[in-house]
């Protein structure tokens, strides 16, 4: 390279070099773009730590919802999200077996007994099952336990007024319009922002009619299949201390089903197509089922002989293939 045409591009260099300089060291920098901005304008950071489930619980309190969106709040209740931590009986039972077969046998776990629990002992489960666990202090976690255990209890006691009461609560727990529309509206927080104390996030900006109701902000992720993915897992959890977690359909979507030429989007399948609408529904749905496994059963008969005896037998050819856009089973 001549001489006079290298010496310009180092200057060019040194003047880019220098410019970055100034932009990090000398707090150019345009503080509604610097990292943390908002942060402080969440409903946690507002609130504060949850100190009690019944706090929690009106943290993302969304029954102010139903009045104008009856049918969707009626979608939601039907669906899995609506009973996330308790479900049909069977979650909450296998919260209490993640207890006594998981950390409280674990040797290096910190936990002898329930009262040891912390919030990062529950985060395992609770990521997806009640995500705004990590916005309580180690003390719900610890009440949290104690309705499980009070629940299972109960049930073994024949108590129903008990059952029927830790049931109420711990159908109170769950994944609502809150936690979809705010809480977990943003995925990429540096670069979208916090979500805010006051707003929903869903399709549009605006206000709603009445003024006591939260605002609307666009969220980029609503309608992608990243919203889905932060509970339905790529895989184990491998920044926990104990790497966990049951649901991978988020991973086998993106790796197996997307390379493969698909393109449509978890609530596309999930939640426009089957008609479903809040009511997001998987294998207990006979409209998903339908649309993710083709069966083909094909049967003939034979004779068989057994020993000197023909008998007549019929065999059975049965093909099951996956439609789906990820893995099944999952979770």
């Amino acid at each position: 390279m001549p001489t006079k045409k290298r010496s310009n591009v180092l200057s060019i260099a040194a003047t880019v070099l220098a410019g970055f300089s100034l932009i990090l060291f000398s707090g150019a920098l345009d503080p509604a773009q610097a990292a943390g901005i908002g942060k402080d304008g969440t409903i946690a950071a507002k609130k504060g730590k949850a100190t009690t489930l019944e706090e929690l619980i009106a943290m993302y309190d969304s029954s102010s919802c139903i009045e104008c969106h009856e049918d969707t709040h009626n979608e939601w209740a039907n669906s899995a999200h609506a009973k996330s931590v308790y479900g049909t009986g069977r979650v909450a039972a296998t919260f209490k077996t993640a207890f006594t077969n998981g950390f409280l046998s674990w040797a290096y776990s910190g936990v002898t007994d329930p009262k040891d629990v912390e919030v990062e002992h529950l985060m395992g489960c609770t990521k997806c099952h009640l995500p705004q666990m990590a916005d309580a202090t180690d003390e719900v976690a610890k009440e949290f336990v104690g309705v499980i255990y009070d629940l299972m209890d109960a049930n073994k006691r024949g108590d129903s007024e008990t059952f029927q009461e830790k049931k109420d609560l711990l159908l109170k727990l769950n994944i609502n319009c809150m936690v979809c529309h705010n809480r977990n509206a943003i995925v990429h927080k540096w670069t979208d922002g916090y979500p805010q104390a006051g707003v929903v996030y869903g399709s549009s900006d605006g206000a709603h009619d009445d003024p006591d109701t939260p605002i609307m902000k666009t969220s980029h992720i609503m309608g992608e299949a990243i919203q889905c993915g932060q509970c339905h897992g790529l895989g184990p959890n491998l920044e926990l201390d104990n790497p966990t977690q049951c649901a991978t359909g988020y991973g086998s979507y993106l790796f197996s089903y997307i390379p493969g030429g698909g393109d449509k989007t978890c609530q596309e399948c999930h939640m426009r197509e089957g008609g479903l609408g809040h009511d997001i529904q998987s294998y207990r749905s006979k409209v998903m089922t339908d649309k993710a496994v083709e069966w083909h059963v094909n049967a003939r008969p034979m004779s068989w002989l057994d020993g000197r005896t023909v008998r007549p037998k019929l065999m059975v050819d049965v093909s099951m293939t996956n439609r789906a856009g990820h893995g099944i089973p999952d979770g």
